[in-house]
């Protein structure tokens, strides 16, 4: 009995899985037979767009999304070929910046001079070596009037405004220091048109304004920019800041920027009344606002007392925009008032504004003389073979800012004043300078200087032989649109014993500054 029941149960339960078996094997078929339909053929369907995306992209673009790769290039090119006004700020924000050289020029920027009434007859004349009247924009800002002259060749003169409601602290400065803080947001105000830049500055500074063009024309004046240079002195930048931009030696502030600056500075000033001067104040609002310092070493604040032969005879390898402190240091030529000595160096300028100062470094084999000239300055001669490492060092002809001998008072690399008596330099001073047309070139005459000499036991040739030194080069306008290099130069052949000739220029393929065996 048992078992004939069991019999029926049995035969149920395999039809059952008979029925299993053939749904599953039928499923696998078509899931098969689907994926190879789909795989074979290219006409795909595009997957659902969102509404609010879809809507938006094709505001943007009437051209349909095909995949993800190109949807964003058709998206930019777009924008790039019609951007609506409200994304074109940020739309510039986010296209690479180009490496090209921005087409700035000398009427996009405006110069802010910081100038004392008390002053003004002595330093104006400092101004009017560099300052083209016609062509350079600028505003210079006194504390009060002064008698001034038609035609006489220098910029706008504006009072500043009153900063009396502003606290000042600090009992080692100057009040002074707060009016001139607010140089740059005045002469924003003044509402000038077509500004790219504005360029601080002191009225005992001279600027190469054609160099100022050339460093600032590297920077997109569309954003914000704070460029300047750090003092010589070690110990003033430990007092003050590394990251503060000296204003005796010039920075130079993004339109953009200024009109940030601007909005913020009376405010920002008032935080801080216990700094001492201007420049501080400024480093301190600019950190408020978040923009580093962008460094230049051609803006020169010159911190130091002295000679500037050793600096400004190894300059670096950059653009030499600023000289400052010309009331502390002694004149550039020796023997000449500084004002007779800055027309002197202008001369050099108006022929190669580029080149001045540069240094380029070679050797008279059959002497073995080691020559550097610093162009447009002086020429120096050395006897012996200084290696080029050596000979870019200033030599330390100056005292710094303490009137200390110490070396480690300087934020870079020094060397000693020779006491060798067969190693002192032999100096010429360049005397006259002129542009040769038919050769494309300029001729520049430099003259020893009458110094006294030591004796020398050396059995070699001694350059005090040596009257003049004519350096014939080319004017290069294009030397910084290039790779930082210094100028090669070379020993010519000359018919008379008392005279050279050197050559200075782009150096050819493989060429090195030392005397090859």
């Amino acid at each position: 009995m048992n078992s004939t029941q069991q019999r029926p149960s049995h035969a149920s339960h395999g039809s059952s899985r008979s029925y299993l078996a053939w749904f599953f094997i039928i499923t696998i078929m078509l899931y098969v037979l689907y994926s190879s339909n789909h795989l074979l053929t290219d006409d795909h369907q595009d997957c659902p767009i969102p509404q609010d995306i879809s809507t938006q992209a094709n505001l943007q673009n009437p051209m349909p999304l095909t995949n993800f790769s190109t949807a964003p290039l058709q998206l930019k090119v777009q924008e790039e070929e019609e951007p609506k006004e409200q994304e074109k700020e940020n739309l510039e924000l986010a296209l690479p910046l180009s490496s090209q050289l921005f087409d700035t020029e000398l009427k996009h920027i405006v110069f802010g001079i910081a100038a004392s009434s008390k002053l003004w007859e002595q330093r104006k004349q400092y101004i009017k070596q560099w300052w083209r009247p016609r062509v350079t924009r600028g505003v210079v800002w006194l504390d009060k009037p002064v008698r001034t002259r038609r035609n006489e060749g220098l910029p706008l003169i504006q009072i500043s405004r009153d900063t009396s409601r502003f606290k000042y602290t600090n009992r080692q400065g100057d009040r002074s220091a707060l009016r001139i803080s607010r140089v740059v947001s005045e002469t924003l105000r003044l509402g000038m048109k077509d500004v790219r830049w504005f360029v601080m500055g002191d009225d005992d500074t001279v600027f190469v304004v054609d160099n100022v063009v050339r460093i600032l024309s590297k920077y997109d004046h569309r954003q914000f920019y704070y460029i300047g240079s750090s003092s010589e002195s070690h110990t003033q930048n430990i007092f003050f800041s590394y990251a503060m931009a000296y204003g005796g030696g010039g920075f130079a502030i993004s339109y953009p920027l200024a009109i940030e600056l601007a909005k913020v500075q009376d405010r920002c000033i008032q935080r801080y009344p216990g700094l001492y001067g201007s420049d501080d104040r400024m480093q301190a609002c600019m950190a408020e606002l978040g923009v580093p310092l962008t460094r230049e070493a051609g803006f020169h604040q010159y911190d130091v007392y002295g000679d500037l032969l050793g600096l400004l005879a190894a300059h670096p390898v950059t653009p030499l925009v600023s000289i400052h402190h010309l009331d502390v240091v002694d004149p550039i030529f020796p023997g000449m008032s500084q004002v007779k000595s800055l027309q002197r160096l202008f001369e050099s300028i108006k022929l190669d504004s580029s080149s001045i100062m540069q240094q380029s470094i070679c050797y008279d084999k059959k002497r073995s003389w080691s020559i550097s000239i610093s162009w447009g300055y002086v020429v120096q001669i050395l006897r012996g073979i200084v290696s080029p490492r050596e000979l870019e060092m200033p030599t330390r002809t100056f005292l710094n800012w303490y009137r200390k001998a110490d070396y480690t008072a300087y934020a870079f690399n020094t060397r000693p004043v020779t006491k060798h008596p067969c190693q002192k330099p032999f100096i010429f001073y360049m005397s006259t300078t002129r542009l040769d047309r038919a050769r494309r070139q300029t001729v520049g005459v430099y003259s020893r200087h009458r110094g006294r000499h030591p004796a020398c036991r050396w059995k070699m040739d001694s350059p005090e032989k040596i009257d003049s030194i004519t350096v014939l080069k080319r004017p290069d306008d294009l030397r910084w649109q290039r790779s930082p290099r210094r100028d090669c130069c070379r020993v010519l052949p000359s018919r008379r014993s008392s005279s050279m000739y050197l050559w200075v220029g782009n150096c050819r393929e493989s060429e090195i500054s030392i005397e090859q065996q």
